[in-house]
């Protein structure tokens, strides 16, 4: 695709996503999304197609990216701790600040609260890679820390799904609204204290 034609893509994907998000799928109109994006309904046409191909490749495109962020997270996680206790903490800072938190969580959050029914294929992928669904590729790296003896677990799958309910537990539940470092920092240390305990070593959660 030449430069021009990808920038102008690009241009209109954003301007959908914000549009959808704003005015639904049925609110939402070619002319708004192509005023957001400074081009011409045509252009749209050429470079993507219709509404309903549009709104595909908006969730497309907000699914890949929070695969390749979680992706990124989950690179950091802490396997040979020299202080578990803080590595998780901030593991699972960035884990809700880059995966959970982000905007493009929230976008698509809201349109899975909006479309959701309408489309219910389009999010199959957030399924696997959504809120509270990253515990399969979580549950891993604690059966490996508990091998090595840094917790205490019989059932990494389990584990990992409590991992992910307490890091969010004290998190707004709201779609679009903002959570400040504060209060990340604040739920991550929470959880994680919640959780050493339940599997941690002896005083790891009373470090916190």
């Amino acid at each position: 695709m030449q430069r021009g034609n990808y920038n102008k893509r690009c241009a209109i994907i954003s301007a959908a996503t914000a549009v959808f998000v704003r005015d639904g799928y049925v609110g939402a109109s070619i002319d708004a999304i192509a005023e957001e994006a400074n081009v011409s309904r045509q252009t749209i046409y050429n470079q993507i197609g219709d509404k309903e191909k549009l709104f595909v490749e908006v969730v497309r495109g907000i699914n890949e990216h929070g695969s390749a962020r979680l992706v990124a997270v989950l690179a950091t996680f802490p396997d040979e701790p020299e202080n578990i206790g803080r590595e998780l903490v901030e593991f699972a800072i960035r884990l809700t600040r880059d995966c959970l938190c982000d905007d493009n969580s929230r976008a698509l959050r809201k349109l899975i609260e909006n479309e959701g029914s309408r489309y219910p294929e389009l999010f199959e992928t957030w399924k696997d890679y959504g809120p509270g669904k990253n515990w399969p590729a979580i549950s891993s790296r604690f059966a490996r820390l508990a091998r090595a003896g840094d917790i205490d677990l019989d059932d990494p799958d389990l584990a990992a799904r409590q991992f992910m309910a307490l890091i969010r537990a004290d998190l707004p539940n709201e779609p679009g609204q903002l959570v400040n470092d504060t209060e990340l920092e604040q739920a991550a240390r929470n959880g994680v204290r919640t959780f050493l305990r339940a599997y941690g070593k002896r005083d790891a959660a009373l470090a916190l």
